[in-house]
Order: C-alpha cells, then structure tokens, then sequence
C-alpha cells in the first residue's frame, strides 16, 4: 500500500488518523514486558508444555526500557494513546515501576494499565501508582482455593491474589480496579455467581471472557466455550441488569449495571460476538516483534531495527506501514481458520 498519502508525523504536527485496511484506527498498544510467569495456567502457558525444561528469553533478547520507550513515542506519534503492560506475568520485570514513569511522560499517552496475576502487588501496588499507572486488571477465574490451584497449573494460591487484590485497592489506582475471569464449560463456570456475589458493591468491576483459541496448546474447543449471553441471563436472574452504552468505539467488554445499585459488570465475547470490526489494538511481545492481532501467525521485527540503527522517522514508519497493511478479522473468520488447523502465537508471548 502506498504511503505518499499519509506524510511523516514531526513534533510539530498533531498525529495522523492512522486506519488499516478496514479503516480501523491504531490508539491501544499492549505491550509484553515478560515471557516468563509464575504461573501455568491451563488456558495460557500449560505446564504440559512449559514445564521446568522450557527454555524462556535470556535477558538482553527481551527488549531494553529504552527501547520500548522508544517505541511507544513513535506510536503516540501515530495516534496510540492508550498503553497497557502485560506478560507474562509482568510484575516479574525488574524495575517495571521506572518504566511506567518513562511511558507516563510521552506526549499523547493518556492512559497506562497493566494486567497481572496480583501475587506480586503487595509490593509494588503504591510504587506504581506514584509512577503514574492508571489502572490494573487482575485475572481470577475462581475463589474455589481448590479449582484456583488446577487451573494454575498448581502454582497459584487463591489468598494471594485476594492479597494483591487488596494492594490494589489500597493504592487506589485512578483509572480502578478490574478482575478479568476466563470462564470455560464444567471447568469454572460455577465460578461466576460467587464472583459476582464477592465483587458486587466494592467498586470492583468484574469481566467474564469467553475461553479462546488464542495459540495452540490450551486444548480449546467449541463445547468448552460458555456463550456471554448465558452468563448474563444467569446473573441477571439473581441480581437484574441494564445494559450500558460503551463508553468509547471499540470498547472491547460490553457493560451491564445491577438495577439495585451493586455496581457493573462486564462480558467479552470474541467467540460467540466478535468484534473485530472495532479493533484498535495492536501488540508488542517481549523481543520486540509487532502483532495486530490476538490470533497472528506472524509478527514484525522490531528489535532488529532497534538495535540495528534505525532512525526514528524510519521506525515510525514501519509502524504505520504495519498497520496499513493490517486486514486482520480472525474471530469474525474463527470457522475457516480454526478448520484450516493454522499456527498462532501463544498467549503469553504477548498478553492478552
């Protein structure tokens, strides 16, 4: 695609309107600052498969603090204005706090978050909030202590992520606190209703994702996928619900409040609803290759420019090149991929 139309964006210019192929415009930026996790949940990093012999990056393969910095002022300049941090499990990256300062002083960066297991936050929740982190999601599937451990591969203790859970309320991030629950056919979807019941009134929003085809090792199939629209019916029959408008186009999760007041929930639906058509997301894995979608099979190197002189204008524009070519629709095409049995990159190589 020709880039004549779209000119190189200076200090001095606002950034462009950048759309991809569907005119789909670039604003969010997932970022994976870590391979590595000290967890194995079933859906994500199986143990089966990333057991103790797995072999992770070493540490000068994962892209530098400047180097990502870098990258996202290039981004902004392109008209990324959201930033999220994500895994692995991030809070495994040495020093993560000083990179959200740096991120936080970039022109254009409206909005920082991160997403995390919460076993780490105790001692970091109050540092990254001074370093200016707007918002945390924390991912819990269950308060069964039991089905918590199974579907953590064994790792993960239930109380404490309920501890980082609390670090995070006590710091009292601005942008708040979400709880992202994967919910999967006669594994946890007995979870919910407790979830509900535990969160509703705190202020914490909770989020029910349908379980995804995201990589190939999870076991994913069709059967084990519990439809949003069941989830919403069953709690609306104990706690009814009103729909909520989004808040911006392409918000990912569609929002319901309880009618008694208790609070809102979340939904997302990329398998029985997707929206694909609203993506504004593209994503960053630990060694610098760019992915415009959750589903690629493929990605851009970007640490090779890095380290191999590029200058920022010519960084900026293989970001812009990236997302012009990007025709990306996986969920709304899952049937012919899913049956054409193609590779994808696993989840925790880039996040959520």
């Amino acid at each position: 695609m020709s880039l004549v139309a779209l000119p190189p964006v200076t200090a001095r210019t606002a950034p462009q309107t950048l759309r991809d192929r569907h005119g789909r415009a670039l604003h969010d930026l997932r970022i994976s600052v870590m391979d590595r996790c000290n967890f194995r949940c079933t859906y994500c990093m199986p143990a089966s498969t990333y057991g103790e012999d797995y072999v992770f990056l070493d540490n000068d393969a994962r892209l530098s603090f400047d180097e990502i910095e870098r990258i996202c002022r290039q981004a902004a300049a392109l008209g990324v204005t959201k930033l999220r941090l994500t895994g692995g499990e991030p809070l495994l990256r040495p020093k993560l706090p000083d990179l959200v300062r740096r991120l936080r002083a970039i022109d254009g960066i409206d909005d920082i978050a991160m997403t995390t297991n919460g076993v780490l936050l105790p001692r970091h929740a109050d540092e990254l909030k001074r370093a200016g982190l707007d918002r945390v999601t924390i991912s819990l599937d269950t308060l069964d202590a039991d089905a918590f451990r199974r579907i953590s591969g064994g790792r993960g203790d239930l109380q404490d992520v309920l501890r980082g859970i609390d670090a995070a309320r006590g710091a009292d991030f601005p942008g708040g606190l979400k709880i992202n629950a994967v919910i999967q056919r006669n594994v946890n979807d007995d979870a919910v209703l407790p979830l509900v019941e535990h969160f509703r009134g705190s202020g914490v929003v909770v989020r029910f994702i349908e379980f995804m085809d995201v990589g190939n090792r999870n076991g994913w199939t069709a059967a084990s996928v519990v439809p949003s629209s069941e989830l919403v019916e069953r709690i609306g029959t104990r706690w009814p619900l009103l729909a909520l408008p989004p808040r911006y186009p392409g918000e990912v999760a569609t929002r319901y409040r309880f009618v008694d007041g208790g609070g809102e929930i979340g939904v997302i639906s990329s398998v029985s609803a997707p929206f694909c058509g609203g993506c504004t997301r593209a994503r960053l894995s630990s060694e610098g290759r760019l992915y415009t979608c959750l589903f690629a099979a493929a990605g851009t190197d970007l640490r090779a420019l890095l380290r191999g002189g590029t200058d920022d204008d010519a960084l900026r524009g293989a970001l812009r090149d990236v997302w012009l070519r990007r025709g990306d629709r996986y969920s709304e095409e899952r049937a012919q991929h899913h049956d054409a049995g193609g590779r994808k990159i696993e989840m925790y190589y880039i996040g959520g």
